[in-house]
């Protein structure tokens, strides 16, 4: 087992810089906002041959009795309760406060190894910076700098000390990304907690809770998988802060590094454009889908029907998805949404054998030829497979640039359920033959008469002929007759 190592302190002493600082990655937000970290964001670092896990939590405030602060601070006492050992991050140019000494009092009674980490030290005297901090009773005190990495691996060395090297590298098993977008408040954070079965990230009747894309780990029926809360994506025109402008950037980052995508819609809103957009930027980046439709408790018959009438008009589109109708809140159909997760990564990453893409192909073209492009038909010869995560279909042949698109629609849809290639998109790909002498241009002829020299030498076939008589000296021409008739003498 990696030891984790948890990062607590109060709003905006730099624990997310220090959490991209030890696992050499941007994957935590930093901006020189207060609370811009909400919930536990986890990450794997290594020293030397050591490896351990890192969490990043928000600003830790004890005292917070309600709303999002509360909130925070509850993801911060889990983390602790999870944590081998606690880096507690405090301000060098700021000082002690009265905030730090509420922390230090909660870390004594978590009776976890903690160490003091004096941070924006860089430029400063060290001895004098951490002097004040021998106040909070959490040892000596280490000054550091997160943004410029200084004396950040001796503070790490020392935390995973007890901790031996592991003797072997075993194996990491394929981990399966499965990011859950949609727009803001349409229940992806509970959906998330009724799948780990605990309160793993903020749930809040909130729109913008959830700023950052947060990745975490867990098992199900023996598979492994990493789940992607991201932060909901609103309408271009209504993004005003820069802190939401950065979590669109995280969750679109977050679709194309993920396998699978769920799409969560709610069912006591009317499917909008904007959901329309989040599904077409999904099928763009070749992400197998899967779509939930939340909220789907409390509905009656009619409202129910009503709304699978809009997904069939709005999002017809996505008919190579799956769609399920669930309820985050109570826990609802979930297994099934992970069934079709399963069965989508599947097909995106199934083996296509190119005998049988070729038969396929033959057999749709048999069953319905492309029309024509002006006067040539074109001819699709054989196909193969040119890609995975999505599946690439590549088909060769002649004046393939003229098939038009329905026709491709039409393969691609036959492709689809011959191999069964349900919850991902297909991208069929021609491969047009060239004609190497194309660009060549004819040789023109000379309309100059050959010099003397230039005429070319009788062969010896052709002087036998001549000296036989087979070939004949032309005759010479008639002398014209006298225009006003013989003279006369």
């Amino acid at each position: 087992m990696k030891p984790t190592i948890v990062i607590v302190g109060r709003p905006n002493v730099g624990k997310s810089t220090l959490f991209n600082r030890l696992t050499k990655t941007r994957d935590a937000l930093v901006a020189d906002i207060p609370g811009l970290t909400r919930d536990r964001h986890y990450g794997h670092g290594k020293v030397g041959s050591k490896p351990y896990l890192v969490v990043d939590t928000g600003g830790f405030e004890p005292l917070a009795k309600d709303g999002i602060m509360h909130e925070m601070a509850r993801q911060a006492e889990q983390a602790i309760a999870e944590a081998d050992a606690v880096i507690f991050v405090v301000d060098a140019r700021t000082g002690i406060t009265a905030l730090d000494k509420e922390i230090a009092n909660k870390l004594r009674r978590a009776q976890r190894p903690v160490f003091v980490a004096v941070n924006k030290a860089e430029g400063m005297n060290q001895g004098i910076v951490i002097a004040d901090f021998h106040e909070l009773g959490l040892g000596e005190p280490y000054a550091i700098s997160a943004t410029h990495g200084e004396g950040v691996r001796p503070l790490i060395e020392l935390a995973l000390e007890p901790y031996p090297e592991p003797q072997e590298n075993e194996a990491e098993s394929d981990v399966l990304k499965v990011a859950i977008v949609g727009r803001p408040n349409v229940g992806k954070s509970t959906m998330i907690n009724a799948i780990l079965g605990e309160e793993r990230v903020i749930a809040f009747d909130q729109p913008g809770t959830t700023r950052d894309a947060i990745f975490i780990d867990f098992e199900r029926a023996g598979k492994h998988y990493t789940l992607i809360d991201t932060a909901g994506l609103r309408r271009k025109g209504k993004v005003f802060e820069t802190v939401e402008k950065f979590s669109v950037i995280k969750t679109l980052q977050s679709i194309e590094d993920a396998h699978v995508v769920i799409l969560v819609l709610d069912a006591q809103q009317d499917i909008s454009d904007q959901d329309a957009h989040i599904a077409g930027f999904v099928v763009e980046s070749g992400r197998a889908l899967v779509v939930a439709i939340n909220k789907w408790d409390g509905l009656d018959s009619y409202v129910r029907e009503q709304i699978k009438n809009d997904l069939e008009a709005k999002l017809k589109f996505l008919d190579f998805a799956n769609f399920h109708y669930v309820s985050a809140l109570k826990g609802q159909g979930l297994d099934p949404v992970f069934r079709s997760v399963d069965a989508a990564y599947k097909a995106a990453t199934a083996d296509l054998s190119t005998p049988q893409l070729t038969r396929t192909l033959i057999d749709a073209v048999a069953k319905q030829a492309p029309p024509r492009g002006g006067i040539f038909r074109p001819k699709l010869r054989y196909a193969h497979q040119g890609g995975r995560n999505p599946p690439v279909i590549v088909i060769h042949g002649n004046a393939l640039d003229k098939v038009p698109d329905s026709y491709t629609r039409y393969l691609e849809h036959t492709f689809r359920e011959v191999f069964k290639l349900q919850g991902t998109p297909l991208r069929i790909q021609f491969n047009v033959s060239t004609n190497p002498f194309a660009d060549r241009k004819p040789a023109e002829k000379s309309r100059r008469r050959p010099r003397a020299e230039e005429k070319p030498k009788p062969t010896a076939k052709t002087a036998v002929k001549l000296v036989a008589g087979v070939v004949a000296k032309p005759k010479p021409r008639p002398r014209p007759k006298a225009k006003y008739g013989p003279a006369r003498g």
